[in-house]
């Protein structure tokens, strides 16, 4: 079973679809005894970062998130990839969940902000489950991302400059885009996530 991890904010009706098209059991929950039992971890995400780890630290979800990050695959989508790393600068300076060392930051570009639209993949690392997306288009809408160490990026997309658009970390990935939102491309890319873990 897959659980989604409910925290008020995140587009879960469109990843629970996604998942179920894949066939699995899916799950939306803010409960611990579930996180537990499910197999998989998604934290999905919508909106502002300081908002979002002020809804999840009001729902007692920091500890288990980061124990569980450490037990099971776990996938952050959108703005729950931003919440993996150590601050985000949205609306002031606020701690995320520090499973992957970085910070996020507002996209020093040219281009305008937000970044809405279809952008390729650029695959920069050897990456088994994921080179086959190298130039696939896939759906981004944010303004913010991350600033991580190139260790532990797997693909970015051009907007003027390189960001990150899927970052991973042992068992924790990150999508930066809508793979709900990404067609045919981000269901196999969801795929690819529930095969490497």
């Amino acid at each position: 079973m897959i659980a989604i991890v409910d925290y008020g904010m995140g587009n879960v009706a469109s990843v629970s679809t996604a998942f179920r098209r894949l066939g699995y059991d899916v799950l939306l929950t803010d409960k611990l005894d579930d996180l537990e039992q499910a197999t998989h971890i998604i934290l999905p995400g919508v909106g502002s970062f300081q908002a979002a780890v002020q809804e999840i630290d009001d729902r007692g979800l920091r500890e288990p998130l980061q124990r569980l990050a450490k037990e099971k695959p776990f996938l952050g989508i959108c703005l729950g990839m931003q919440l993996l790393f150590t601050e985000g600068y949205e609306g002031g300076i606020s701690s995320g969940l520090d499973i992957i060392p970085g910070t996020v930051e507002k996209i020093k570009t040219d281009y305008l902000l937000p970044h809405i639209g279809w952008n390729a993949l650029n695959i920069t690392i050897d990456n088994k489950p994921f080179k086959s997306f190298q130039d696939k288009h896939v759906y981004f809408v944010h303004s913010f991302e991350a600033k991580t160490n190139s260790n532990f990026l797997v693909a970015t997309t051009d907007y003027g400059t390189d960001v990150p658009a899927i970052v991973q970390k042992g068992n924790v990935f990150g999508i930066q885009f809508h793979p709900e939102k990404s067609g045919e491309v981000g269901i196999e890319i969801l795929k690819a996530f529930l095969q490497a873990g």
